[in-house]
């Protein structure tokens, strides 16, 4: 009852912080109830990135903290690598189950150890359109994870990136840019890598109609390349990664 509580009042305490400073606070003291010393709420891209857009919130020790803002690309970092191969919480010892630990990856973790930073968990925070996000909570090398309380940190986590996202200004305002049928039709066969001669064998029009409807939907979004335009796709969603990955790859 008392961990159900505090989510409850986590959640509607959140739904009120004015600030990032705020949230800090109100996370900070949800990590002593759970028995965590440090959190790191962030927008991965954010580490690299000086755009007030984008979430960064944490308590790290200053001399992590320093480290990891000067770290290269996100794939660097196997905790926000393995963030976008999961939609729930993970314990860092699962790291080596959801993505191949290489060795730049074990000489990270073994420097976050270094400097005090023990077992953690990380709960994802991915939304289509926005960057890859995580919130993550860790012990000192000394303790050992507080397991039994994984559950409750997972929804304080999830809370707490909604509190963050609403502070900064997400969801994006920006109108969904709108595509006929015929040109989604399309975009998931650009998407394939299917040429507009073979669009148009597919769909029975036209190897010029196919190219038209191609042109008309980089025209909608205003891009030079059909690459861009299988981004844009996915942003909005008018196709998803089974689309442009299928199940077989694409062979046979």
């Amino acid at each position: 009852m008392r961990l159900a509580r505090l989510i409850d009042e986590f959640e509607a305490r959140a739904r009120q912080c004015a600030s990032d400073a705020e949230l800090r606070s109100l996370i900070e003291d949800a990590l002593r109830e759970l028995g965590f010393a440090w959190f790191a709420l962030l927008h991965h891209a954010s580490l690299h990135s000086g755009s007030p857009r984008l979430i960064r919130i944490d308590n790290y020790p200053p001399g992590w903290a320093a480290e990891v803002a000067t770290r290269g690309p996100a794939s660097d970092d196997p905790v926000h690598l393995a963030s976008g191969r999961t939609n729930i919480g993970f314990s860092w010892e699962r790291l080596d189950g959801l993505i191949p630990l290489t060795r730049r990856h074990r000489e990270i973790l073994e420097r976050s150890r270094r400097h005090g930073i023990g077992p953690g968990f990380t709960v994802p925070a991915n939304v289509p359109g926005e960057p890859g996000g995580s919130c993550s909570f860790a012990v000192p090398r000394s303790r050992s994870l507080p397991t039994r309380h994984l559950a409750c940190a997972e929804l304080i986590g999830a809370h707490a990136f909604g509190a963050a996202r609403r502070l900064h200004g997400y969801p994006a305002s920006a109108r969904r840019i709108r595509l006929s049928r015929r040109e989604q039709e399309c975009l998931r066969l650009v998407a394939l890598g299917k040429t507009d001669w073979e669009i148009g064998c597919i769909l029975g029009i036209a190897e010029a109609t196919a190219r038209q409807y191609v042109k008309s939907a980089r025209a909608a979004y205003r891009v030079a390349t059909r690459t861009q335009l299988v981004v844009h796709g996915l942003r909005d969603a008018w196709i998803g990664f089974e689309d442009a990955i299928p199940p077989d790859g694409g062979m046979g």
